[in-house]
């Protein structure tokens, strides 16, 4: 095994009753790296977390953790460590203890014991909290309680599963600027999982999007959201306009496709060489990559089509618009419409032909 590679997944699978929860699961993980388990609820990806963890044991399949195969070792023997949804502090004991608890079992020396709680408690900015109980201290601070809680065991891996899922917005984009910048520090090789794609995006070095027990793709955040392997990946991780449309002509080239979208052709730019003509394909387009051009002030062009405008909603920075075309409803945006204001009536849609990523699923 690669000696950068910290954690594999190797087919891994796991049945309850009759419910495969994963399907031949494999992934590596590399040392030191943020690596994110997307999907919706009931794809898998707690339950790979927890085999993971040791708390399942595996049907088929290899975890390794370090080079050594760790199927049948314990979860308290794996150094690999959860903070769970609910953090599951215990209500009886103070922060303090709280922390103390895994240490205590380890049967580490009290002076230890202090060293470390006195470190972790100022890693995580949570200093003067240490005789409280739970439920006198905010969510976002027992959520730092729950990570110093895991933390003070110098864990090989830490498992965070949706960790800020009972957070305020606010407070959510907060402490995962915070998560991030922590794991950057310490360096440590961090599973994450959450059913958030703007949490996803925003935390990973590599993302697995999961669905039915099977990872779909694997990739960086980039690469997920703009190139997505396919239309379930394209449609759950963000907003994508889908058209279905057909190759007429392919120039070889700039690289450059010409294609039918209900009766409109488009040009892409596209670097897959296994399109040929008359191929069915699907147009995955970022309603951010869309322009849109006041149709009073501006001309049809290449890759223009005219739009009439159904709704919108104000998010401040931006407008989203629903529009209606000869291509079907789009969905745009439009960002910091400060100076022009918002547009009611008729646009005009520009696609940059660098911005359509071409999917051949269905």
């Amino acid at each position: 095994m690669n000696n950068n590679i910290h954690l594999k997944i190797e087919n891994v699978s796991k049945r309850f009753g009759n419910v495969q929860a994963l399907k031949g699961v494999s992934l590596d993980i590399v040392r030191g790296s943020f690596t994110t388990f997307l999907g919706p609820s009931g794809c898998g990806k707690t339950t790979m977390l927890r085999t993971v963890a040791g708390f399942y044991r595996v049907d088929g399949g290899r975890v390794l953790l370090s080079n050594r195969v760790i199927n049948d070792v314990p979860s308290h023997q794996r150094n690999a460590i959860m903070v769970f949804q609910d953090y599951a502090l215990f209500p009886h004991m103070n922060i303090k203890e709280n922390i103390a608890y895994g240490l205590k079992i380890k049967k580490l020396k009290s002076y230890e014991i202090e060293e470390k709680i006195e470190k972790t408690v100022k890693l995580l900015g949570i200093e003067g909290l240490e005789n409280r109980n739970p439920g006198q201290i905010s969510g976002g601070q027992q959520q730092r309680v729950a990570l110093a809680r895991a933390l003070v065991m110098e864990p090989e891996v830490l498992l965070l599963d949706e960790p800020l899922s009972n957070l305020d917005a606010k407070l959510r984009m907060n402490i995962r600027a915070e998560l991030r910048q922590l794991q950057k520090r310490l360096g440590i090789t961090t599973i994450y999982v959450t059913h958030d794609q703007a949490e996803a995006l925003a935390l990973s070095d590599r993302i697995a999007v999961m669905n039915n027990g099977e990872i779909i793709q694997i990739g960086s955040p980039w690469e997920i959201y703009y190139k997505p392997a396919t239309v379930f990946v394209a449609d759950f991780v963000g907003t994508a306009n889908m058209l279905q449309a057909c190759i007429v002509n392919t120039i070889k080239d700039d690289g450059v496709i010409e294609v039918e979208v209900s009766g409109v052709k488009l040009r892409v730019r596209e670097d897959n060489k296994n399109l040929s003509e008359k191929d069915n394909i699907i147009l995955c387009i970022r309603p951010e990559t869309i322009e849109i051009l006041d149709s009073s002030k501006s001309e049809k062009g290449e890759n223009t089509i005219s739009g009439k405008i159904l709704n919108y909603i104000f998010e401040g920075a931006s407008v989203r618009y629903w529009l209606e075309t000869s291509i079907g409803t789009l969905i745009a945006d439009d960002f910091d419409p400060s100076e022009r204001g918002i547009y009611r009536e008729e646009v005009l849609l520009r696609f940059h032909p660098k911005k359509i990523h071409i999917l051949r699923d269905k």
